[in-house]
């Protein structure tokens, strides 16, 4: 089967991206980081964040999720090159998929906060007024509240995304298990788990965290074994 050249650059970058991100991004990376820092608490207010980020950014950033930026971006290319490849076979699942995946990198890039807070920690460190300092924690606990930093449960847009994208994950997978059974499988899995995740954080820490730390060894896996898959396309 001959690809158009544009099919073949978008499978290639497709296969480079899930390549990156299996490697380089994996979930709790801040607490990775921390274990080469020393610093072994999780700010709680802002003004705990603020002094975080002005003393060593980048570990204040990786707790608040940053790499998560650079790392759905990958995702967002990947689902593009198996949405491209799986067109033919299903139109519709296909859509739905790929909706559901973008939406959900959508929802993950606006609920972030952690850009939003260096900006505000750079701002707080450069205010000379107490009345501009209370005014910028005050946006800074804000921000802390939306996104569910300070809670025992992630925020409604981190669910979201969770959801959307494990949706999307679920739905590009299962199209794989007539062609690639291993692949589709541990796709299934990798979603299915952090499915499971979304609809039980609030019964119990345990499974929070099983779901959580299987769902992201599944991801892992599922990103080698498809970008396997695409640079194979890049050769038809």
């Amino acid at each position: 089967m001959n690809q158009a050249p544009t099919w073949k650059l978008l499978y290639r970058a497709g296969a480079i991206a899930a390549l990156v991100a299996a490697i380089l991004f994996r979930r709790n990376i801040g607490a990775e980081v921390s274990l080469f820092t020393g610093i072994e608490a999780i700010p709680q207010s802002a003004a705990e964040w603020f002094s975080l980020l002005q003393t060593n950014s980048f570990v204040g950033l990786s707790f608040l999720a940053v790499f998560d930026l650079a790392n759905y971006f990958l995702v967002g290319v990947v689902f593009l090159a198996l949405a491209a490849r799986l067109w033919a076979v299903n139109k519709s699942l296909t859509a739905m998929a790929l909706a559901s995946g973008l939406v959900g990198i959508a929802v993950s890039f606006a609920s972030n906060i952690s850009l939003s807070m260096m900006s505000l920690s750079q701002q707080y460190a450069a205010a000379s007024g107490d009345v501009q300092r209370a005014s910028l924690l005050a946006a800074g606990q804000s921000l802390l509240a939306f996104s569910g930093a300070m809670a025992n449960f992630p925020g409604t847009g981190t669910t979201m995304s969770y959801l959307l994208i494990a949706l999307a994950g679920v739905l590009l997978a299962g199209q794989l298990l007539t062609t690639h059974r291993t692949t589709a499988i541990f796709g299934l899995l990798a979603g299915g788990c952090d499915l499971a995740y979304c609809l039980t954080f609030a019964l119990s820490p345990g499974l929070q965290v099983l779901f959580m730390a299987s769902g992201g060894a599944f991801w892992m896996i599922w990103h080698l074994l498809i970008a396997r898959i695409l640079w194979k396309y890049t050769k038809e």
